[in-house]
């Protein structure tokens, strides 16, 4: 028997995991400060234990993706059994691709032929280079705010001080010069901002998530996105839909199902497969014609975990469930509940908040609103939007204490969960005011 504490245990386990994994972690994202030595042990349902015995209620989730909850057991059971009848090959094609494949070609309003890939970077890589191709122009256009993975083409603008703002903001060094060169950034909402570009740049692409939840949930003011579709018709530009986060939690079709707005392309992830590793690119079958998939077209696109059969079976499991079971109208329910409590609570309290969000997605802005850009959430308290989080965890709560970074609702979780939140959040955030007194 080891004579070490739990707490003592926790921190070797976190001094091995930096001994031989660089700061620790196997993702920038993962390395929050004040949780250097936070270990995670077990996962399940709405709740997660760390390696000190600790179980906390997550509205976290791994950035979202598992939708139904930790290790849902339907979905784990599909991986598993896929994974005793078929292994990855390299080669051809797997029954469970095909019927995947054709899910989402029936639920997706955009997609008329997609292709399967492991992550949401690789999937918006693969668009903008499609785009390129069918365009021939060298241009793209992102969003202040908005995340669409590691390429250099897109690893610009996200979470920027306010100085960097209207200028470019790369997220990593080594970035060739010309590639930043070629992404234009523009402020989300502002299609005279887009128009602008359009008319000034040879433009291949507009991407865009519909709604920027890397920086919480700031939704589109109405009549934006239906103009950005009219702007990229009208200029010959592809319009990109990155819903790696709003595909599939905020319905099957996806948020342009939900705003009648259909992009050229569209990138899926996250949700798919409730948290195993799968993405998709979809789109118009003339777009996705052009892929190597189909001999002699000239986009190159390849992987050999594409398509790999057990997470695939994951994403299959996934989407019947969400066509089967009332998933959507319990964790938009509970998403409605948060935001509602929420709200009474900070007005309760007298605290400037903006309380945002989408279905079941919810995100406490401390600021005078409203909120329609990424320049509006410079007014953010960031010591409070991270401080109240801290002291949550105290509360058994997890929202992770990073700026502007959502909270989600998964179909694990219960209204006496809700309830247990909001008490928490009161208790929590008037704690932290305390310490500012």
């Amino acid at each position: 028997m080891s004579s070490l504490t739990a707490s003592e245990l926790a921190a070797a386990l976190a001094a091995r995991a930096a001994a031989v994994i660089p700061g620790g972690v196997n993702s920038g994202q993962r390395r929050v400060p004040g949780l250097e030595e936070l270990v995670i042990t077990a996962t399940s349902g709405a709740t997660f234990t760390d390696a000190e015995g600790r179980v906390y209620t997550d509205y976290h989730a791994a950035f979202g993706p598992p939708l139904l909850g930790h290790n849902d057991p339907d979905v784990d059971a599909a991986v598993a059994a896929t994974g005793r009848s078929v292994d990855l090959m390299g080669v051809g094609v797997t029954p469970v691709e095909i019927e995947l494949a054709e899910r989402l070609v029936e639920a997706v309003p955009s997609v008329e032929k997609v292709l399967l890939t492991a992550t949401g970077t690789e999937a918006t890589f693969h668009a903008l280079r499609v785009a390129r191709t069918v365009t021939g122009r060298r241009h793209v256009i992102k969003f202040q705010g908005c995340y669409h993975g590691w390429h250099d083409a897109v690893a610009m603008n996200v979470i920027s001080p306010a100085e960097k703002v209207g200028s470019k903001d790369p997220l990593s060094a080594g970035i060739l010069p010309e590639v930043l060169d070629a992404t234009i950034v523009v402020p989300f909402n502002d299609a005279d901002a887009v128009e602008r570009a359009l008319s000034e740049h040879d433009v291949a692409a507009i991407i865009l998530e519909p709604i920027p939840h890397n920086i919480g949930a700031v939704l589109p003011v109405p009549g934006f996105l239906e103009r950005l579709r009219s702007l990229a018709t009208e200029h010959g530009t592809v319009l990109v839909f990155d819903e790696v986060i709003t595909g599939f939690r905020h319905g099957l079709g996806g948020y342009q199902a939900v705003c009648g707005v259909t992009p050229d392309l569209t990138t899926l992830g996250k949700a798919m497969a409730n948290g195993w590793p799968v993405s998709a690119l979809g789109g118009k079958a003339e777009l996705m014609d052009l892929f190597s998939t189909t001999p002699g077209r000239p986009a190159f696109f390849a992987g050999t975990f594409n398509g790999h059969p057990a997470t695939t079976a994951a994403a299959l499991a996934t989407v019947e469930k969400l066509r089967r079971e009332p998933v959507h109208e319990h964790v938009f329910r509970l998403g409605e509940r948060a935001r509602t409590g929420l709200e009474a609570l900070y007005a309760r309290l007298g605290v400037p908040a903006v309380v945002s969000g989408f279905g079941s997605v919810f995100v406490t802005y401390f600021l005078e609103g409203p909120v329609v850009s990424y320049d509006d959430l410079l007014r953010n308290d960031v010591d409070l939007f991270v401080g109240y989080r801290r002291e949550l965890m105290r509360e058994g709560i997890f929202e992770l204490p990073l700026n502007l970074k959502r909270s989600h609702v998964s179909y694990a979780h219960t209204d006496d969960d809700v309830d247990r939140l909001l008490e928490a959040t009161e208790v929590a955030v008037t704690r932290y005011l305390g310490t500012r007194a």
